[in-house]
């Protein structure tokens, strides 16, 4: 790894946690805050998908601090037991966020069906490119197909990060309306509700500009190549 990049990569992972951080302290300060409504993460999940006419997606609880995702495959809804069982604003917000996914896979937005089609790809590059990469820069002026070959895998995995932007923006978009015009928040609740899914949010956008720059680098690497 050249200098460059780990001074770049250092920059980005720290404001990765940095933004990590206020997530979590948001989240966890929000899980104290009980929802009016009284209706757990489970319980504000299942009407969301009965108001959008989805019956074939189950709601099930799973490990891990916010876990929380939604699996086209299987068709379930799966929420953290903080979520799942809890009845506060950052449960209600999570819980409408992962159903906002359910809704996208229901009307077949575009952005999820693309994303969804990458998915093998980038689960191959991940395993391999960072190798690649570091043979690729040791070899440049020898092998700089190697180069190339890993700015491609890389490509691709930078390309998932981008192609998850409007997915994740748009899901909270979905669950945050659906959130307002039900008034399963209320107007207090329901600022701290889209705080809390602006900032979860935000990792994706930390995660996609990270690696957007790191691959302009390595093509940069890969242009300037024999000249030093």
């Amino acid at each position: 790894m050249t200098p460059s990049i780990m001074i770049v990569s250092l920059l980005f992972v720290g404001l990765s946690m940095l933004v990590s951080m206020v997530l979590k302290n948001r989240f966890q300060a929000y899980a104290k805050i009980p929802l009016s409504s009284g209706m757990t993460g489970r319980e504000v999940a299942e009407k969301m998908l009965r108001d959008h006419g989805i019956f074939d997606v189950q709601v099930t609880s799973v490990d891990g601090f916010l876990s929380d995702h939604y699996n086209p495959l299987t068709r379930t809804v799966n929420l953290s037991p903080e979520v799942y069982s809890g009845s506060s604003i950052s449960a209600a917000a999570v819980a409408a966020h992962e159903c906002g996914h359910a809704v996208q896979h229901a009307t077949a937005y575009p952005w999820l069906n693309m994303r969804s089609k990458l998915v093998p790809a980038v689960q191959f590059s991940s395993n391999i490119v960072q190798w690649v990469l570091l043979l690729g820069i040791v070899l440049v002026n020898r092998f700089p197909a190697l180069l190339l070959a890993g700015i491609v895998l890389f490509a691709l995995t930078t390309l998932f990060s981008v192609i998850t932007l409007p997915v994740e923006f748009d899901a909270s978009r979905r669950g945050l309306a659906w959130l307002k015009t039900t008034r399963v928040a209320n107007a207090e609740e329901f600022p701290k509700a889209e705080s809390a899914l602006k900032w979860a949010a935000s990792t994706y956008v930390v995660a996609a500009l990270a690696s957007l720059v790191t691959l302009i680098q390595y093509i940069l690497i890969y242009r300037d190549r024999g000249r030093a």
